[in-house]
């Protein structure tokens, strides 16, 4: 079954056909920079363009970095504030006609991972982490997910959420070395592994193709991996969300 995967980034907004039979790409990445400011109409546009890139009438999965509740953003995330309240689904549907399934993007590649990836057959907790301009996570139990969870926003002691303190953005912005983020990411994994106890985490977003450099920071006891599905990761899950009906 063939959908029109969506990843909509800080950076950029990539999609492509997926095989959700088999996780695969079935056409190459269009990838679209996103818009600034990133607002609800400038976005949609390129949804358009993507959406008639592909040629594509039938359903799209759409990765959207926000706190999401049915298709609804709860905040404007690192988007633009105008997308408080705002009904995604709806409104992609009305800029292209096709009907839409809008997935917190964090959940999208934890479902990529979980089916084809490294959390595959994995039994217990799997915990996905995106790092990128934020931090996302995905929660699975026995390969189900627990939706829209928002454990990037979870308080370090310095009184700062871990994203303004871990993300790969934030490397960026204070020139961090990667043994002292590896250092500041293994603060964060022992403790998502105090308040949830997982039996694994996976990496995902840009980072996970950087895991060499700053593994040797990670000396948390719960197995750490890079995805497997790498920067297709969002692609693929939102696919998935499309075909298993998740919001």
């Amino acid at each position: 079954m063939e959908i029109l995967g969506i990843d909509i980034g800080g950076s950029g907004i990539k999609g492509a056909l997926v095989d959700t039979n088999s996780g695969k790409l079935t056409t190459k990445r269009h990838r679209i920079v996103t818009p600034k400011p990133a607002t609800p109409e400038a976005v949609a546009t390129v949804i358009s363009e993507l959406v008639m890139h592909f040629n594509w009438k039938g359903l799209v999965g759409c990765g959207f970095p926000t706190p999401l509740h049915h298709g609804k953003c709860l905040s404007g995330g690192n988007l633009h504030d105008t997308w408080k309240n705002v009904h995604v689904d709806s409104l992609f549907k009305e800029k292209t006609g096709n009907t839409f399934f809008i997935v917190n993007d964090a959940d999208a590649a934890g479902l990529a991972e979980i089916n084809f990836g490294a959390g595959k057959n994995v039994n217990g907790t799997v915990i996905m982490v995106t790092l990128g301009t934020g931090i996302g996570s995905g929660i699975f139990l026995d390969g189900k997910l627990l939706p829209n969870t928002e454990f990037g926003h979870i308080y370090h002691q310095k009184g700062i959420i871990y994203e303004k303190y871990t993300a790969d953005s934030v490397r960026k912005k204070e020139q961090l070395d990667y043994s002292e983020w590896g250092n500041r990411l293994n603060e964060y994994f022992a403790h998502l592994k105090l308040i949830l106890s997982p039996d694994l985490i996976i990496i995902g977003g840009g980072a996970s193709k950087k895991m060499n450099k700053f593994k040797s920071q990670l000396t948390c006891t719960v197995p750490i991996v890079a995805a497997e599905t790498q920067n297709e990761a969002g692609i693929i899950g939102a696919a998935l969300a499309a075909k298993f009906h998740i919001k």
